[in-house]
């Protein structure tokens, strides 16, 4: 099953490199609402595959697909740590603050601490999601369905979860998050709420079906970006639908249709996402009703959204960053990063937007 696995994500990557894209949207004229100035670039090297950056206080964790790992202090750029793995990457970084892990394509757990290795552990599968560290453990989500944890001393095992289901996996990053003293995991089309202590199942919501006619069609998958607000998880289900879940009863709350492969974001008025040919789309979080959506960055490539007060904010694959108005999708401003594109959802520590670029160039915004 294991090896079926691999041979269909990468069945699934070479199917989606070779189809045609349209044109992208010419950027229409505005009026700046907001002011933006770059305030530093560092370089982390470059970014191929599913990466993610991980935040802790006025710091900042990164990754690059060529093995490079960095944690910055956010207001200046300067690094506190780096360190070169000397192996490629699978999936991004993640830490707590004092530990930090990644997964490289050797399928092996690299977990390591003031900028030094602290042990390794070799998984079953590959792993394209980031490693959560919390709780003093190391949760890691595989390419087969299994949620492993380890001790994040010392890497040893503590526990292991398998879901079976089809074998035709995603070749981007999946769901692995923490809400209070409950690990949330996105396994095929279910979102399920486990105990970390020892992987039972607390609570499981069916938040994607399975559709089409052919093994492409018929993929079922949640990716890598939810919105919490407690106690209510709003996830998307790749190119079928976004759904939001109260999870203290495990109830599906609302399901709506969506054709986007990206995470979303929100807050407790709006649910925010972005459609796989650059719609943006806004869903009131109580009813799942759409409030409004715009189609002028279609088929530019964006990234999953991130909000922050009245700003919604996105990367595309031409390197621009956009800062919209959350309630109704008009720029605020703009400025283009790198020409190699924008690789992951900008990320924000306080008034600092750090966008990373395909080229490896990590560049940060002051936003007023």
């Amino acid at each position: 099953m294991r090896l079926l696995a691999l041979l269909l994500i990468s069945l699934l990557g070479a199917c989606s490199s070779t189809t045609e894209k349209p044109a992208p949207t010419a950027l229409a004229e505005f009026n700046a609402q907001m002011g933006i100035e770059k305030v530093w670039t560092q370089q982390i090297g470059a970014i191929s595959g599913p990466m993610t950056a991980s935040v802790q206080g006025e710091q900042i964790a990164l990754a690059s697909s060529t093995g490079t790992v960095a944690l910055l202090q956010a207001q200046t750029g300067a690094d506190l740590w780096r360190i070169d793995l000397g192996t490629p990457l699978s999936a991004g970084i993640g830490g707590d603050g004092q530990r930090f892990a990644v997964v490289t394509q050797t399928n092996e757990v690299v977990t390591m601490q003031e900028g030094k290795i602290i042990w390794r552990f070799k998984l079953p599968a590959i792993a394209l999601t980031s490693p959560l560290v919390a709780g003093g453990r190391v949760f890691v989500l595989t390419g087969d369905r299994t949620v492993i944890a380890l001790d994040g001393a010392s890497g040893q095992k503590l526990w292991a979860q398998q879901k079976s289901g089809d074998p035709l996996v995603l070749r981007q990053a999946g769901i692995l998050s923490a809400m209070q003293d409950t690990l949330v995991v996105g396994l095929s089309g279910r979102l399920v709420g486990m105990n970390p202590a020892n992987g039972t199942s607390r609570w499981d919501a069916a938040v994607g079906s399975s559709r089409g006619t052919n093994e492409v069609e018929r993929l079922v998958d949640l990716v890598a970006g939810i919105s919490r607000v407690d106690p209510v998880i709003c996830a998307r289900s790749f190119q079928t639908s976004v759904s939001c879940v109260d999870t203290q009863r495990g109830a599906v709350l609302w399901t709506r249709a969506a054709q986007g492969h990206q995470g979303i974001d929100g807050d407790a008025a709006f649910v925010l996402g972005t459609e796989s040919d650059g719609k943006l789309i806004a869903w009131h979080r109580a009813t799942g009703l759409p409030a409004w959506q715009s189609e002028a960055l279609r088929f530019r490539g964006l990234t999953a959204p991130v909000l922050s007060g009245r700003a919604l904010v996105v990367g595309d694959d031409l390197g621009w960053v956009h800062w919209l108005n959350r309630d109704n999708g008009q720029t605020l401003n703009r400025t283009l990063a790198d020409a190699s594109g924008v690789a992951m959802r900008p990320v924000r520590i306080g008034n600092i937007w750090v966008v990373v670029s395909r080229s490896g160039a990590v560049q940060a915004y002051r936003a007023d």
